[in-house]
């Protein structure tokens, strides 16, 4: 297990589960009703532990594992041709392994898309589904429309190929500076919460060890890519974290399909600038700003309608018999845990206890 600071009241373990060894954090009492936490992209399950301390002293049993090749899990290869398959299938070895009866079950971001994934070949152990920021069903980048149109047949503008290489090398290097504006800490500050807002320096340093825990590499984070001849010139690979998001691998539009239905409390910040239909961290925003050279225009790769997307999604999954509510935060950005940490704890416990 890495060095890092623990809060009292939750302790760190390793699951051996039927797929690989899942580290995680745990607090609450054994008997209390089970919540399973998932974390999304450069993350891992020390991001959640306010939340994780704030559940367990309303008598919750709070699971948080963290996903392959995120923390201090084993690091296997991703296999991005099953969309977030792989990340999904651990989640259920981990659930199987501890034996855990019906749990609340919240994704943030990318774990958000896991957790759907989960909910839809499992709907029978999830009491409850929260989605925290999460990406679109129709994946990250490199479709158009509230049904998740390709805007190019191969996904180019998507995957592995979309990242940032001075931060790639800046994840793998394990920088903890903040002398440049894409170094993992002035990232985290800048997007993954609303500016001023900030965390402790005693949990930003935390944090900033839980985003340099991402293993990279084209099997892991961010994956591979391969040229493409269609704007911006890169394409989806075919390993990787990255790539398990690309439209051409990942489409949950059938979760609306699924049967039973546990209620969904979908929440987000109405500054995020991470899953937005203005991302800075899509081709087709990034385009129609200027930033990326030869933007085909907007009928051909506008922004990605993130949001419409989800709303599509939960709209079926509502109009086929369940139930969702959506929440916008004012004032927040993309870790609403941690930027309304009180009022999202309070929804939380409401919503767990009204199923």
């Amino acid at each position: 297990m890495s060095e890092v600071n623990i809060l009292p009241g939750i302790t760190q373990r390793v699951v051996v589960t039927g797929r690989l060894e899942m580290a995680g954090l745990e607090a609450g009492p054994a008997s209390g009703v089970p919540v399973v936490l998932v974390h999304g992209n450069i993350s891992s399950s020390l991001f959640f532990q306010d939340l994780i301390l704030a559940l367990a002293e309303k008598g919750f049993h709070v699971l948080a594992p963290d996903m392959r090749g995120y923390g201090d899990t084993q690091t296997l290869p991703v296999d991005a041709t099953r969309g977030v398959g792989d990340f999904a299938d651990d989640l259920a070895s981990f659930v199987q392994a501890l034996d855990l009866p019906p749990f609340h079950l919240l994704g943030w971001s990318l774990g958000g898309n896991i957790v759907m994934q989960y909910t839809q070949e499992y709907p029978e152990t999830v009491r409850s589904l929260s989605l925290q920021s999460p990406g679109s069903p129709f994946g990250f980048g490199g479709s158009k429309g509230a049904d998740g149109e390709l805007c190019y047949s191969d996904g180019a503008g998507c995957g592995g190929g979309g990242v940032n290489p001075d931060f790639r090398q800046r994840i793998k290097d394990g920088d903890r500076s903040a002398d440049s504006p894409n170094s993992p800490r002035n990232i985290m500050n800048t997007f993954y919460f609303k500016p001023p807002f900030k965390v402790s320096p005693e949990m930003e340093e935390v944090y900033v060890t839980a985003m340099l825990l991402t293993k990279e590499g084209d099997q892991n984070w961010p994956g591979d890519f391969k040229p493409s001849e269609n704007w911006p010139n890169v394409a989806p690979g075919t390993t990787g974290v990255n790539n398990t998001l690309a439209p051409t691998y990942l489409n949950q539009v059938s979760f609306a399909e699924i049967n039973p239905k546990p209620d969904v409390l979908w929440y987000r910040g109405d500054s995020d600038q991470i899953v937005s239909d203005t991302s800075f961290f899509d081709f087709g925003y990034l385009g129609q700003l200027g930033f990326v050279p030869g933007w085909p225009g907007a009928e051909v790769f506008p922004p990605q309608p993130m949001i419409a997307q989800i709303r599509g999604v939960l709209d079926k999954y509502q109009a086929n018999g369940g139930k969702y509510q959506e929440v916008v935060l004012p004032e927040c950005g993309h870790a609403p845990h941690l930027e309304k940490a009180a009022d999202v704890t309070k929804m939380l416990v409401e919503f767990f206890n009204a199923h």
